[in-house]
């Protein structure tokens, strides 16, 4: 029998002692190399392009600290890298963020480390890994999408403020109302009140599906 191929592996993981727990770990598995792992840094990015790894682990603590877009960036950097988010919670708007932006794997923070070895193994063969409530999500956004695109385009007559086309322009990156209203020093609960807005304007039932609707016209740059 032929032996696997051996996967190089690139680990972005926030905390000292699992990058190294893992790193040992993943490193006594027959077929898999480590080529690097790192805390989430300015330069990282390069370092991950240095060591152009085929598979990119990437724990939740990092995302969180990254913001939106990293994922997206890391791979117009590596369009070949296969991204699998370790350590993840049970977080539906953060699953689907991840998928959108090119994450192949999502594995829960209640995971065993043969879990890990499984979805390393099954992303590098071309098999999108997802817990089983999570993939429920993605048929339902499916569904609710394609119900939802006459909604849409008898609604759109209604337009959208300069302000609220703004939103979701930061909405589509993943920012959540806090950080939008950070960033256009608003309150809080003005960005909640457009987005609210917004969502009847648009018969869409989340702020995920505004974004997915005016993708789907053009409206997103």
């Amino acid at each position: 029998m032929n032996a696997p191929h051996s996967v190089d592996v690139f680990l972005l993981a926030q905390n000292r002692l699992l990058r190294e727990a893992l790193g040992r770990l993943l490193g006594k598995k027959s077929g898999i190399h480590v080529v690097g792992s790192s805390a989430f840094e300015g330069e990282v990015v390069d370092a991950i392009r240095i060591a152009q790894p085929e598979i990119l682990l990437f724990d939740s603590m990092s995302l969180s600290l990254s913001g939106p877009g990293i994922i997206a960036q890391i791979r117009k950097e590596l369009p070949g890298v296969k991204v699998v988010m370790i350590g993840m919670p049970a977080d539906r708007d953060i699953f689907l963020r991840s998928v959108r932006d090119g994450a192949m794997g999502y594995v829960l923070e209640n995971a065993s480390a043969p879990e890990i070895m499984i979805a390393i193994r099954s992303v590098l063969n071309n098999e999108a890994v997802c817990p089983p409530q999570l993939c429920a999500v993605l048929f339902e956004q499916v569904a609710r999408q394609t119900s939802s695109v006459p909604s849409f385009h008898i609604k759109r007559q209604l337009g959208l403020t300069s302000r609220q086309q703004q939103l979701v322009q930061m909405i589509s990156r993943g920012l959540t109302n806090k950080e939008i209203a950070n960033q256009l020093n608003l309150a809080e609960q003005t960005v909640r009140n457009h987005v609210h807005r917004m969502l009847r304007k648009l018969g869409a039932s989340d702020r995920l599906e505004v974004a997915d609707l005016c993708r789907s016209e053009g409206m997103l740059t």
